[in-house]
Order: structure tokens, then sequence, then C-alpha cells
């Protein structure tokens, strides 16, 4: 690869190197040479091993638990890349850290997704690629391109391959009404109906199932969200379709698995038969379950930065 005069390079800090790896191979590129360790202080420090000149430059980065540690191994090399004057740096960041802080829902909140916009862009990166931002709008916080994947062309042929049989006795259900957009997306591609689970949260990670809009009876019900956190959400979801709307069998899907603390034994203990997720962020073996199912995003990323470095559109990847 050689488009315009400068070679690929695709490098890796601690956070999700398995899929950056992946991503390598798929190029046909080798992992791009780097050493990210701590001082006997804690403080981060980032050597890269070798010449980065002239070169377009793909730093892959997910700023999932710890957060804090990674985005400042994503922020430090950053920094490392541009005083190695590489000509371009674009950060490839699967999942997105601090992306449900986008607006101020209370006096005196901060907006901590447009601070860590403003952290990257400082830093010296050129564009962001980075896929199902919890609030699409996070895409303006930037000041320079952000190419945003969507999790659902990869999640919904899983589906339609899995109930190629009865896909009309499948319905697609939003869990709450800040993800009906992506609900609907789903439903167009495996040509469902949807439904919507009516919800309140009293306080932050806690939610009560009011109703069911929609008819999910004696249907198989697909929950589609981008993340799933302590996972309450999902679990009060999948008892309230079952119990108050009469569904007969329960699937989720999300783009993110966080799955902080009591969320593996929430889903354990949960109706929920299946839960799909993408490797945006690592799932660890004590995470490792039965119902969980995990789908690789390294193909969408690989040909997104191939389409990015030819300066070639990367729409087709929408579709």
């Amino acid at each position: 690869m050689n488009i315009h005069g400068k070679d690929i390079k695709v490098f890796s800090a601690n956070s999700n190197r398995q899929v950056a790896e992946r991503i390598a191979k798929q190029l046909g590129v080798p992992l791009g040479k780097c050493e990210v360790s701590t001082f006997a202080d804690g403080e981060i420090n980032v050597h890269i091993e070798e010449s980065v000149r002239g070169s377009d430059v793909f730093v892959v980065q997910s700023t999932c638990s710890p957060v804090n540690n990674n985005l400042m191994e994503l922020l430090i090399m950053i920094d490392a890349l541009k005083r190695a004057s590489a000509a371009r740096i674009t950060a490839v960041m699967p999942y997105f850290g601090y992306a449900r802080q986008d607006r101020k829902s209370r006096a005196r909140d901060p907006i901590s997704a447009k601070l860590v916009a403003n952290l990257i862009v400082a830093a010296g990166a050129q564009r962001v690629l980075t896929m199902d931002l919890h609030a699409a709008q996070i895409q303006g916080f930037f000041d320079i391109p952000v190419d945003h994947l969507l999790g659902v062309p990869i999640l919904a042929p899983y589906y339609i391959d899995k109930f190629k049989d009865c896909m009309d006795q499948v319905v697609i259900v939003s869990p709450d009404f800040g993800s009906v957009t992506r609900a609907r997306k789903f439903s167009e591609k495996c040509g469902s109906p949807i439904a919507i689970v009516d919800k309140r949260r009293p306080k932050p990670n806690v939610s009560e199932v009011m109703n069911i809009i929609g008819d999910v009876a004696g249907k198989k019900v697909i929950l589609v969200d981008d993340l799933i956190d302590t996972a309450g959400t999902l679990c009060n979801a999948a008892e309230a379709l079952l119990r108050i709307g009469g569904a007969t069998e329960i699937y989720c899907c999300a783009t993110h698995g966080v799955l902080s603390g009591p969320a593996i034994e929430r889903l354990q203990a949960s109706p929920i038969k299946e839960l799909v997720l993408l490797d945006t962020i690592p799932l660890p073996k004590e995470k490792q379950i039965d119902k969980i199912t995990v789908l690789p995003v390294a193909p969408v990323f690989a040909e997104a930065i191939e389409r990015i470095y030819e300066d070639k559109p990367v729409s087709p990847l929408f579709v």
C-alpha cells in the first residue's frame, strides 16, 4: 500500500491489542512496534520503536476500563507520533469512553465528552474513527473529521441467519426511547416490526419499566442497544417483555459490552437466552459466560481504515 507518497501503519496501546492485531492482519501490514508501560510512580511511558516519518498512522485504542489510564495512553501515543513527524494520525476508538456525559443534565454538571474530544484534538489527532457513539451529536464536539461506524451491519446479519426459517415471528425491541433509531435500522435490515419499552430512570444505573409499546405477544424478541453497563435496563426490559408483553423468547444484542458491577450476575439470572456483543471492549475470562456471543469488528474497521487511507468514501460501510 502506497497510494499518495506515504505508507500505512497501525499501532496499538494496551486496551484492545487483540482487535488491533486483527485489523493489521486484515490490512496485510504488521502491527507497529511500540512499548507502552508505566514508570514506578504510575506515569505512562510510550516509546515508538520504528520510524513513522511521513506515514499515515492509525492508533487503535478503546477508552474502556480503566478509562482514564487508557485515555492517557491514547493521548500520549498521539503526542509521540506527532513529534515523530507522522504525516497524519487517526485515533481509532472502537469504544469512546465518557460518551454518556454528552450534556448537562443538572446545574453545574460537566460535559466530559466535549472535554475528551478537545484533549484528543489537542494531542495531535487529525481524524477519529469510532463505532456507535452513545450520542451521535458527539461527532460535532470534534473540530476534526469523525467517521462514525455502526454496529447494526454486523449484528443484524447474525440474527437474519439465526432466524432465517422463522423471521416472521421476530420483533425488534428498543429498551428505551433513546435507542429507537437504532432499533428501526435493525428492523429495516431484518424486515421485522419494532416495539419500545417505556421506562423511567429515577437515578443513574437504575431503571423502571412502565409499559410495552407494540405487540410482542407470542413472538421471539431481539432487544437492541448501543451498550450494556450494569445490565439493569436490559434485564428489567427482558422481564417486562415476558411478564407484560407475553413474548416467548428474549435475545439481546449491543455494540459495547461494558458489563460493570453486577452485570454478569444479572444476565445469568435473567430470562435472556443469548446476548451478542461486538469486541470493541475486550471481554475478560471471568465475564465469558455461555449466554454471551462475541462478534469481531476488525473487518469493518480494517475496511474503513483502507478507505480513509485511499481517500475513498466510508459511507458504503453504513449500508
